[in-house]
């Protein structure tokens, strides 16, 4: 699979859907690649899923209709300071998620920045 394909998995989603999901995704791997971060791309639960040697693993796919879900690992921290340093400008989905409106522009500092702390979540921890 090539890394900025949308997968498949998603054939069954709006077009505004799937074209959000294909932006998110070229967000991640611009950030990867401006990070020098080798990302590997998988299948998990049904979702695109990136990981890297020093990050929680980034999964995306579709919230609820027409809400699409940037998912990292529940059990880490980074949601609780999204919220903190981000506030109002996004929405979160308890410890899991960010939530963005497939039919608004994408928050794109603020997604650039969460993907980087993502990608480098083991580093800090």
């Amino acid at each position: 699979m090539e890394v900025t394909d949308v997968p498949s998995i998603y054939s069954d989603y709006s077009q505004n859907e799937q074209d959000k999901i294909q932006e998110i995704i070229g967000v991640i791997v611009s950030v990867s690649e401006d990070l020098n971060i080798e990302l590997t791309t998988s299948i998990k639960w049904n979702q695109l899923s990136f990981s890297c040697q020093n990050g929680t693993p980034i999964r995306v796919d579709r919230f609820s209709e027409g809400v699409i879900g940037i998912f990292v690992h529940c059990q880490t921290t980074l949601v609780e300071e999204w919220r903190e340093i981000f506030g109002g400008t996004m929405l979160y989905s308890k410890t899991r998620a960010i939530l963005l409106d497939s039919n608004k522009l994408l928050p794109e500092k603020e997604l650039e920045m969460c993907i980087q702390m993502a990608l480098n979540y083991k580093k800090r921890t």
